[in-house]
Order: structure tokens, then sequence, then C-alpha cells
């Protein structure tokens, strides 16, 4: 089922605040509960970025059904895709009620292409705490990945699921989060490749460590600021 987020309007200081927090030596610092949860990697492979908001979800048909609106989601991913471990960094803002999803989370990544429904392949933690203020999860996780959902074939929806696939067309692929009054998706967005050291890589390019994270988000500032801007102009165009 497609996951999709709501956000409230982020302005270019909110978008410069949220970048000076992937400066931070402790960013996307592991949780060693649940499965599949593991310590941060030495080397990453590639890093992506989505801005997620109410207008680009659809339904599992298809069909444009608009999440919550006024909110947002801000993912940071990054991944080796020789350890198949991703580190995640996600914050919504706006949202409302609880989490729904047949999933064994409700915040997802999808294979899905702009304005297409997909299956998910990997259920991250939900972002807490569930309440009117901003709602945050980050750690990371290592596969094999299941879902709990069930695809046509039968088999788990993460079965067999490489994050090479995802360096290999980061657009086809997006990041979601269903509530209770959203189930399609309070907001939605697609990966969006960002550097590693000033350099873009992946499908198993330059290896960048995990000790220079900060250097890596450091590279993806204006990437992000940009993003926060684009926001603006799109919320602008369409209210």
């Amino acid at each position: 089922m497609m996951t999709t987020y709501r956000r409230r309007t982020i302005g270019a200081g909110a978008t410069l605040g949220a970048a000076a927090l992937l400066l931070s030596p402790t960013m996307a610092q592991a949780s060693t509960e649940g499965d599949g949860m593991v310590e941060r990697p030495d080397e990453f492979t590639s890093a992506f970025s989505v801005m997620a908001t109410p207008d680009q979800v659809i339904n599992p048909d298809g069909e444009v059904a608009p999440g919550q609106e006024g909110a947002t989601g801000d993912f940071m991913f990054w991944i080796n895709s020789e350890e198949e471990v991703i580190c995640y960094d996600i914050t919504l803002e706006g949202v409302s009620g609880g989490y729904e999803s047949p999933a064994n989370t409700a915040t997802h990544i999808h294979e899905a292409a702009a304005g297409e429904p997909g299956p998910p392949r990997i259920a991250f933690p939900n972002p807490e705490p569930v309440g009117e203020g901003p709602r945050t999860s980050s750690g990371c996780m290592a596969g094999p990945f299941t879902t709990g959902v069930e695809g046509d074939d039968g088999a788990d929806t993460g079965e067999g699921f490489s994050l090479a696939e995802i360096e290999a067309d980061p657009a086809g692929f997006t990041g979601d989060s269903h509530t209770e009054e959203f189930v399609p998706g309070v907001v939605r967005g697609q990966l969006m490749q960002v550097p590693l050291d000033g350099i873009e890589t992946g499908g198993g390019g330059l290896q960048q460590s995990s000790t220079d994270v900060g250097v890596i988000a450091g590279a993806g500032v204006l990437t992000l600021a940009g993003a926060g801007a684009w926001m603006l102009v799109r919320r602008s165009q369409t209210s």
C-alpha cells in the first residue's frame, strides 16, 4: 500500500536548521533495538533525500489522494549497498493522528515512480512522538528486509530486495508515511541523490567514511535549502 506524508510550510530557515542537525557527529546513530537494527557502518556508497508533501500522494489505483494539508516530511537516507545497510533520519511536521498501515510500520520506501503506485520495500520505525509537534526517527537497518505486506506472488514485498536497486534508479522510489485519517499517505516524495563528500556517487561508487558523515551532510546543505525553496514556490502555486 502507498504511504504518504503531509507537511506545514517550511521556510528556508527551517530547512537550514534541519541541515545543521545533520552536521551533528551523533547524526543517524543507530538503535540496537528491534529486528534489523544495526550500528552505523564505517562507509556509505550513496546518499538520498526526500522532500515529502501531501500533494504527491496517490492511492493504490494511482489516483491523486492528497494527504494532510500543510504536512511535510524530510527524509535523509545513507546507503552501504555492499553491506545492505541503510541509515535514516526522518522528520514529519504538521502531521496529526495515529499511524495506520497493513505493513509492519506506517513509514516506508516504496518502489514507485512519481505518480505511480508501488509496493513497500523497506518499513522504517514510525517517527515519534505522536502529537502536535515534529516527529522524528533515526537509526540504521540491515537487510534482508521485510515489510509485512504480501505481494501478488505471496511473498513479503521486501523479500529479495537489494539497496543497489535504489542506487540504480532513485527516481523509481518514494518515501512516505500513512496515518489513520490519511491511509493512502499523509505525505510522499521521490528519492533524490545527494553528494557524498561533494561527489555524486551510487551503484557502489566512491565510499565515504561514516566518521565524516558531517561532511556528507554539509555537502548536501545547499541541496536541502534549494529543495526547501522549491517547496515554498510549489505551495504558493497551489494555494
